[in-house]
This record gives C-alpha cells, sequence and structure tokens, in this order.
C-alpha cells in the first residue's frame, strides 16, 4: 500500500521516481552523513580564509579592497550557481551533480594552493565557488527528500552540526596552519576531506532524476550573474585606492546601470518563460518571501562583519592567526550542542519563537563588538562570541523549515537553492557594504583624530619629547632621526585607533540590520500543515 500526501494548497505529492525512501530509515541517515562531509568542507574554507585574510594580504602585498575579492570572487560564483544546481541536478541525477560539485571543489581548493600571484587565487576561488554552489542546494534537497515534513527540523538540526563544526575549527585549524606554514595549507586541508566526501558520495548515494527535463534557463542564468557581478563590483570598488573618482566614477555607474538593465531583463525572463530558472511564484508563500529577507540580511549582517574580527584581533591587538582562530571555538561548540536541539524543539514548539530569541542573541553580539578598542580585555572579545553561537544555533533551522512549510517536494529541489541562493548574495553584499563602511570610516576616524591632536598644545610636546627619548636612548639609528620616529609613533597610533573605530562602527551598522529582522518573522505563519492520507490497494 502507498500514500499520496497533500498540503493545504491541494498539491498532490506523489511516491514514484526519486520516491521519498520513509521506509528505509538507515539510509536516509547515511545521504545525511554524506552531505555533512561535503557541508563540512564547504565551510569549513570560508571560516578558514576569514581568519588567514590577513597573512594573504601580507603575502601578496594587497589592501584590504583588494583582498576581499578573495572572498567575493567565491561568494559570486558561488551565488551564481546555487539556482542553477537544480536544473543540473532534475537533468542528470542529485548523485551525479552531487559528486561533481565535490570534484570541482576539491580540484579549486589544489589550485588555490599553487596559486602564484592575487589575480590568480582569486580566479581559482570563483572556480572553487562553482562546486561550493552546486553542493549545498543539491546535498540540502537530497536530505529533504528523505525525511519526512515532520522530521525535516530534525534533519537540518544535524545537519546544522556540520556547519557548525567547520565554522568553529576552521578558523583554528585556519590559524594554525598559516603559522606554521603559510597561507597556501588552508586549501591544501580541503583536498584529503573532499576525496573523502567523493568516494562516500559514490559508494552511498541512490540516484535521483526528475521525470521530465526542460531546457536552460541561459537568458535568465546569464542576466542574473550579470546583475550580482557588476552590482558588487560597483558597491565593492566605490571606494578602492584606484577608483579615484569615487562613488561618481564612470566605472562605478556604468556597472550601476548595467546591474539595473540585467535585473529588468532577468524579471521579464523569468515572469515570460515557459521554463524560467527561478519559479517566482515560490515568492506567493508570504513564508517563503519574509524568511528570504531575513536570510538575506542575516547573510549581509553575518558574514559582512565576520572578516572585520580576525583583522581587529590580529592588526589592533596582535593576536596570531591559531590565537584568533580559538577565538570562534566557543560559538561552534555552542553551534554543535544546540543545533539537534534547536531542531526538535522547531518541530514541537513554535518555530518564530526560536528565531526571533536567536535574532536577538545575534544581534546583541554585534551590538558588543561596537565597543572594542585597542584595549579590550579577552572576557569582552569571547563573550559576544558566546551569544553568536546561541543566536546562529536557533536562526537557521527554524527558519528553513517555516520558510518550506507549503513547498511541494517537486520545487524543494529549486525551493532550498533560491534560499541559499538569498543568504549567499546577502553574504557578498555585506561583505562589499560593511567593507566600504570600514574604509569610508577609517577615512573618517584618521581626518578627525588628526584634527583634534594640536602639535603646539603642552600635552602634545611632552609625548613627543618622551618618544625622543625613547627612540636615543633605546633604538639605535643616526643622530636627528628620533623625532621622525616620535611623529611616525604617534601617527601609527593614530591610525591603529581609526582603524578600531571604524570596525565599531560597522558592527553597530550591523547589529542595526539584523535587530530589524524581528519585524518579518513577527508576521510569518507557522501553522502547522495539514495531510490527507489516502490509501491505494
Amino acid at each position: 500500500m502507498s500514500k499520496i500526501s497533500s498540503n493545504d494548497s491541494g498539491s498532490v505529492e506523489r511516491p514514484g521516481i526519486g520516491a521519498v525512501h520513509h521506509g528505509d530509515s538507515s539510509y536516509k541517515w547515511l545521504v545525511l552523513t554524506v552531505v555533512m562531509v561535503g557541508t563540512f568542507m564547504v565551510i569549513l574554507d570560508s571560516s578558514i580564509v576569514n581568519v588567514a585574510l590577513p597573512t594573504i594580504m601580507a603575502a601578496f602585498g594587497i589592501p584590504i579592497d583588494t583582498a576581499e575579492w578573495v572572498l567575493n570572487g567565491y561568494l559570486i560564483s558561488f551565488g551564481a550557481l546555487l539556482p542553477a544546481s537544480g536544473w543540473f541536478a532534475d537533468r542528470f541525477g542529485y548523485k551525479k551533480i552531487f559528486g561533481l560539485s565535490l570534484v570541482i571543489f576539491t580540484l579549486g581548493s589544489f589550485l588555490c594552493v599553487i596559486s602564484w600571484d592575487e589575480k590568480a587565487l582569486i580566479f581559482f576561488r570563483v572556480f572553487q565557488g562553482i562546486g561550493g554552489g552546486m553542493l549545498m542546494p543539491t546535498g540540502m534537497a537530497a536530505v529533504l527528500r528523505e525525511f519526512p515534513y515532520e522530521k525535516r527540523g530534525t534533519a537540518l538540526g544535524f545537519w546544522a552540526v556540520a556547519a557548525a563544526g567547520s565554522s568553529s575549527f576552521g578558523p583554528i585549524v585556519g590559524g594554525y596552519l598559516v603559522d606554521r606554514f603559510d597561507w597556501s595549507s588552508i586549501f591544501l586541508i580541503n583536498v584529503p576531506i573532499g576525496i573523502l566526501g567523493i568516494f562516500a558520495a559514490w559508494a552511498i548515494l541512490k540516484d535521483y532524476k526528475a521525470e521530465r527535463s526542460h531546457n536552460f534557463d541561459w537568458v535568465g542564468f546569464g542576466s542574473m550573474t550579470t546583475f550580482i557581478v557588476t552590482l558588487l563590483l560597483a558597491l565593492a570598488d566605490g571606494n578602492a585606492a584606484w577608483n579615484t573618482g569615487g562613488w561618481t566614477s564612470p566605472f562605478i555607474l556604468t556597472n550601476f546601470v548595467i546591474a539595473g538593465l540585467s535585473l529588468l531583463v532577468f524579471l521579464v525572463t523569468e515572469l515570460t518563460s515557459k521554463h524560467p530558472m527561478i519559479n517566482l511564484g515560490l515568492f506567493k508563500s508570504f513564508n517563503y518571501s519574509m524568511s528570504n529577507l531575513v536570510f538575506f540580511i542575516f547573510g549581509l549582517s553575518a558574514f559582512g562583519s565576520n572578516f572585520l574580527l580576525p583583522l581587529y584581533l590580529q592588526n589592533s591587538l596582535g593576536y596570531t592567526a591559531f590565537q584568533a582562530g580559538l577565538i570562534y571555538l566557543p560559538m561552534g561548540i555552542i553551534q554543535g550542542v544546540l543545533g539537534p536541539f534547536a531542531g526538535i524543539l522547531t518541530d514541537k514548539t513554535n518555530p518564530k519563537i526560536i528565531a526571533i530569541i536567536g535574532i536577538v542573541l545575534l544581534a546583541s553580539s554585534w551590538y558588543l563588538n561596537g565597543f572594542l578598542s585597542l584595549f579590550s580585555m579577552h572576557a569582552q572579545i569571547i563573550f559576544p562570541i558566546y551569544l553568536r553561537g546561541f543566536g546562529m544555533a536557533l536562526i537557521f533551522t527554524p527558519l528553513s523549515a517555516i520558510a518550506l512549510t507549503d513547498i511541494g517536494k517537486r520545487d524543494i529541489a529549486q525551493a532550498s537553492g533560491m534560499f541559499n541562493v538569498i543568504r549567499q548574495v546577502g553574504r557578498s553584499f555585506g561583505l562589499a557594504i560593511i567593507g566600504t563602511i570600514f574604509t569610508e570610516r577609517t577615512l573618517y576616524h584618521t581626518a578627525l583624530d588628526g584634527q583634534t591632536m594640536n602639535q603646539y598644545s603642552p600635552a602634545f610636546q611632552k609625548v613627543l619629547s618622551n618618544l625622543n627619548y625613547f627612540s636615543m636612548r633605546v633604538l639605535s639609528g643616526p643622530p636627528g632621526i628620533e623625532t621622525q620616529r616620535a611623529n611616525a609613533l604617534i601617527l601609527s597610533s593614530v591610525s591603529q585607533q581609526a582603524t578600531v573605530q571604524a570596525s565599531d562602527d560597522a558592527f553597530l551598522f550591523a547589529f542595526a540590520i539584523m535587530i530589524l529582522c524581528v519585524v518579518p518573522v513577527i508576521f510569518l505563519r507557522t501553522n502547522k500543515r495539514k495531510k490527507i492520507v489516502v490509501a491505494i490497494q
């Protein structure tokens, strides 16, 4: 006897090709394990690069606006491939695409190892992101196909363990590798994990293909990719050192115009195409639309701010890369422990309450980071990390479950891929926007602090005199150089202070936009889906 389940909207979910293997309880957990391995590797890479970014900047002698593209190049290709992955999986099979994505990601990691300059590294990161962009939604869709609706929260909670483990141990492993070896070792660590995942996927996963496949939406794919790339180029390079024209330069304005036209082409194509790459009809679901908005802001706030903390710890407080990585350990442990419980609570209680608590905790962590200084104690740094761990553990699982409440099994791959697209695009925007805020506020505070220093005041003259004495007595060098050294030390102190103040401003911006996420979550609808079970002889 087989079953047909129907949701409130009347759509019927039938078993058949690619039917959910609810009867094989061991197989669905094997699928979840394989997907967790791939997830661990992809998120490990992002967290490692964050803590290694100062070392990469020093190794290639590049400023922060160039170094951002080591992260952004990956995020752009990652986000662009996310929606397309559903079509590839339906056309060629989930097992093949998941395995291929692991191969591409692992090969991309190896190519990053042999990068000879920053341009090569950015290019190979783009290639690496292609694999990551196909892997995440394909793996999640495979998991959601195997678990029944009432168990999806639990499955997503365990899936979050892999994310938590990689985000926790990634910075530690990356920091250790950077301190003991060099920056290239942070990519080499992905290779053995990738090989393990490839063999596990080949040996364990069962293939599934859609009953029918339509032509690929090249216009939609091309216009969406162009929109993302040009908009991020404009946002990230508005204050770049090479862009002397600023936000009104021809390059920036041209990118904004191309982005606007591409978005228009994309919307027209997707609304009129018989087989669009992205089914915009999914956004008719209120829960799905509002959850995607929260995911976008979450990505913008979280990832956009995460790259600032390692820079602050290493460049302002003098932490080593390994010490900076250790800071993230509690966050990952908390996420790993709470992830399964958050999934269970999502299945048994109102998920809106859990999500709101998570949002408030996460926003509070950014708020507390907004008061860091050159003299911050360890407790002031680590407490927001605890809050961040609790917050992130409580956000993803309930929001994912709410977002997919009204989505049928046929649309799960595209729906899960789409809200991952939104989150990844948010991460890219966050890196560009918060990086720009950081650059602008650094210039602002440098100018402001410089104006407050009166070189003729008694206090300034006393500091200068003491530094001259220190230079003459302690440091070696030709006579007369002590005044130059004293001035250099004062300017260095001003620059460090301005950098920390700029970081504080960026963290407070992240807090402000994150706390706004409470509003759309309040209006989400969390009534349990009714299921109609029909017996067929």
